[in-house]
């Protein structure tokens, strides 16, 4: 399935009703929300939830946390973009992947993973009304779209918040991410987030 012609065609027809929904996004980090802040802003009222316990040492999230307000204030947005930030349980995270601690990354522990955060992304935005809610994640290119998608839209169904489809790496989104961190001077991490992708990175090191 094309998840960015899916989106192209509802921002077409939102264009054509000339209203802005509100938007939910989940957001990883401040590098790839970048991009998806400045293509999306224009057409939907954005609020940035940034719930991440997976995210290893605290230090890192901390300061993952930090760039991401700070790229908000500093991004000439189309429109003024909200900031939420999650509970950070790291021992959550920790209790979902069980058992998938040697799965290799892009696997099935991440998928857990994405579920874990797509499903309190889900949960707060039907409760809190919006009209749409999705992630930042899809950029990646080590990131599943086919498998983001997939559970963002099950989870959509379950709380009654649709989902938007997304493949931000198409149309040049990781490359202009790319260009945006440099633009903005972003701490752009090398690893994903997670204690066991921080490792595999440590280890590619040091081969």
């Amino acid at each position: 399935m094309n998840y960015q012609k899916e989106l192209d065609n509802l921002i077409d027809k939102l264009g054509t009703e000339q209203r802005r929904p509100r938007l939910f996004i989940h957001s990883c980090c401040a590098p790839c929300s970048s991009y998806v802040l400045e293509y999306l802003s224009a057409h939907f009222d954005i609020t940035i939830f940034f719930y991440n316990p997976n995210i290893h040492p605290e230090e890192e999230y901390i300061r993952r946390v930090e760039e991401q307000k700070a790229l908000i204030k500093a991004m000439p947005l189309k429109s003024e973009v909200q900031f939420m930030q999650g509970e950070y349980h790291p021992l959550k995270y920790y209790e979902q992947i069980k058992g998938l601690e040697q799965e290799p990354e892009g696997g099935e522990r991440c998928f857990v993973c994405y579920e874990l955060r797509l499903r309190e992304a889900a949960k707060c935005a039907a409760s809190m009304s919006f009209d749409y809610y999705t992630t930042t994640l899809s950029i990646s290119p080590h990131k599943n779209a086919e498998k983001l998608n997939e559970i963002g839209e099950r989870l959509g169904k379950e709380y009654n918040i649709p989902y938007l489809p997304t493949d931000f790496k198409k149309k040049n989104g990781y490359k202009r991410s790319i260009e945006l961190s440099k633009e903005y001077n972003l701490y752009r991490q090398d690893y994903c987030g997670c204690v066991f992708s921080r490792r595999d990175r440590q280890n590619q090191d040091e081969v």
